[in-house]
């Protein structure tokens, strides 16, 4: 069994109480199956000080699922980090794919860059070093970008996660995926504020309000899943 400890993905407790459990779906489920250069960027990004911001395995596997289910070959990413979930995808989409990355810190990217050419995917990917909202404004001025996008996948800045669903409904298909990280916000969005940290309190405000919103948006079909730390699976219906 793979020593998650050593890896940076542990479960996070206040979502799935047993350390145990997460481990052996790891173990039984996910590593057996994760091919090789995404192992490799796993275990480069858990040497990483904010190794936390990566996406999960068991998140990833996941997302793999849904690229293969809706045959992603155009898709959008705000969010990339080292780029776990971008080099996933590249892995994932047909060979003539192209993913839209977009991250305003170029140098996390690079740590990757080297397991994703070495993987040879680099050409299925755009990567934008931006602020999202712009981009996604300047996609929204022409119009043969609405709903030209299969998937998206989004692991941001959690105060902007509602515009960021503006503007995806837009750019995403009419049967297309969208789905949003940490939607739990480490079990967070269950406690007092009081029993937050401080530096918490504002995302875990964000997330709240954005889960909330989302229950009641009439354009997208929704799933809560309790994988990661949480993952907010919206199909666009009109």
């Amino acid at each position: 069994m793979e020593n998650t400890k050593k890896q940076g993905n542990l479960a996070n407790p206040l979502i799935l109480q047993s350390e145990e459990l997460y481990e052996y779906i790891l173990a039984t489920s996910v590593y057996p199956r994760e091919p090789e250069p995404l192992k490799e960027l796993r275990k480069a990004t858990a040497t990483q000080p904010l190794a936390y911001f990566g996406t999960s395995p068991d998140a990833g596997q996941l997302i793999a699922m849904f690229l293969k289910i809706v045959n992603a070959k155009k898709t959008i990413e705000i969010g990339v980090f080292t780029g776990y979930s971008l080099l996933l995808t590249a892995l994932t989409i047909p060979d003539d794919g192209k993913i839209t990355a977009i991250d305003v810190d170029r140098t996390k990217y690079e740590i990757g860059l080297p397991i994703i050419q070495k993987a040879g995917v680099e050409h299925k990917i755009n990567f934008i070093e931006s602020r999202a909202l712009p981009v996604l404004d300047e996609l929204l001025q022409d119009p043969k970008n609405e709903g030209s996008f299969d998937f998206a996948f989004v692991d941001a800045d959690k105060v902007n996660y509602w515009n960021y669903h503006e503007r995806m409904t837009k750019l995403v298909k009419v049967g297309g995926i969208i789905i949003y990280d940490n939607t739990l916000w480490g079990g967070y969005v269950v406690l007092p504020e009081e029993d937050v940290p401080e530096k918490k309190r504002a995302w875990r405000q964000s997330t709240i309000e954005f889960n909330n919103s989302i229950s009641s948006d009439s354009r997208v079909e929704i799933s809560h899943a309790s994988v990661g730390d949480g993952v907010l699976i919206c199909r666009r219906i009109c």
